[in-house]
């Protein structure tokens, strides 16, 4: 290799096979990952990772043939485990998924993949030369209705997007370990970034902390892209209803995804502004365009199914995930930019670039 050249990272190492899988953190969302893998062809539940009984005994009767452990070392010293699922505290994302790589194991880590940009960053660095899927879970962007609405921006079916906002507040589950910035935005930005195919220039953030002392259980964000296209993004975990809204407004048509409807997850509005070919006053310039409303008939899979397939799908294949470590990073440096701002009365913070 001369000095203009730059190796590039190791491919994914396969495993043909059935994926030996154990899921570390049984709890209050890790139990998903139990039941989901205990029925997941492909792959074999080998064990369950967690230090509470009631979490071992709950899990116990979903995955009667998985072997309980309570002790992460052992699940890694293991040479039979091929993956580990890490449904953990967001504070031991960074330290377990680096230690899971360097023991040869694929990780499926759940968001965010850090707590910091450096942290992130050192996942990365770990993931791309171990030759091992290092998978984030953004569960939102293996959601049926996500994935219409993508096709939608990028097809050009509703014109271009002039900006973004959305809503995730419910009266809810208070963390001590996080804010409710990092607990519950994780899902919008990667749905933004997915939906733009682009990282914002900078964000500006502004919350309180009303329950718990240092811990924001409100939070607004906005984000600012290159090309001029905003997001207004709210979370809280103290609020009367519990929603889970996304709105895209485009030049054609306007996109409500409501998570929170059993079946009817979008409405296409075919509103909006037009421009006549010819006008002779100003007033005739823009007129308002009153169109139907479409609810498009969706198959809606459940999300995490489909999320903890395409993780063994990848490890079978030795294929790159579509929520890698690269799309975990630019979530983490979005956020990493708007924990500076909250901390700064909402200034404005650049997004840290590559």
């Amino acid at each position: 290799m001369n000095g203009n050249e730059v190796s590039s990272p190791p491919s994914i190492i396969a495993t043909p096979g059935p994926v030996r899988v154990a899921v570390v953190g049984a709890g209050y969302w890790g139990i998903n990952h139990v039941r989901t893998f205990a029925r997941l062809p492909g792959c074999e539940l080998a064990a369950v990772c967690d230090s509470e009984p009631k979490h071992q005994k709950r899990a116990l009767g979903l995955a009667p043939a998985a072997r309980q452990v309570s002790d992460y070392d052992a699940v890694l010293r293991d040479p039979s485990i091929d993956a580990v699922v890490l449904a953990t505290p967001a504070v031991l994302h960074a330290e377990q998924s680096i230690a899971a790589l360097r023991a040869g194991k694929h990780v499926f880590v759940e968001k965010p993949l850090a707590l910091s940009v450096a942290d992130a960053l050192a996942v990365k660095t770990v993931a791309d030369s171990s030759g091992r899927v290092l998978m984030c879970g953004h569960l939102m962007l293996y959601h049926a209705a996500v994935l219409r609405l993508r096709e939608m921006v990028q097809s050009g079916d509703i014109g271009e997007v002039y900006y973004l906002y959305s809503l995730r507040v419910n009266l809810g589950k208070l963390r001590q370990d996080e804010n409710a910035m990092w607990s519950l935005a994780p899902h919008d930005v990667s749905i933004i970034l997915f939906l733009l195919g682009q990282v914002p220039v900078s964000v500006a953030a502004r919350g309180h902390s009303y329950l718990q002392p240092g811990v924001e259980d409100v939070v607004f964000l906005n984000l600012l892209f290159g090309d001029g296209k905003m997001a207004q993004i709210q979370v809280s975990w103290l609020d009367p209803r519990k929603e889970r809204r996304l709105t895209v407004v485009g030049e054609r048509r306007m996109v409500e995804f409501d998570d929170s409807h059993p079946t009817e997850k979008l409405r296409i509005y075919d509103k909006g502004f037009q421009r006549p070919p010819e006008f002779t006053q100003f007033g005739e310039f823009l007129t308002v365009r009153n169109g139907d409303i479409h609810i498009p008939h969706l198959d809606l899979p459940e999300p995490l199914l489909v999320e903890c397939r395409h993780f063994i799908d990848c490890i079978q294949r030795g294929q790159a995930p579509r929520t890698g470590a690269k799309e975990g990073l630019d979530v983490i440096r979005v956020l990493g930019a708007a924990e500076k701002s909250l901390k700064n009365q909402g200034i404005p913070v650049p997004i840290e670039a590559d």
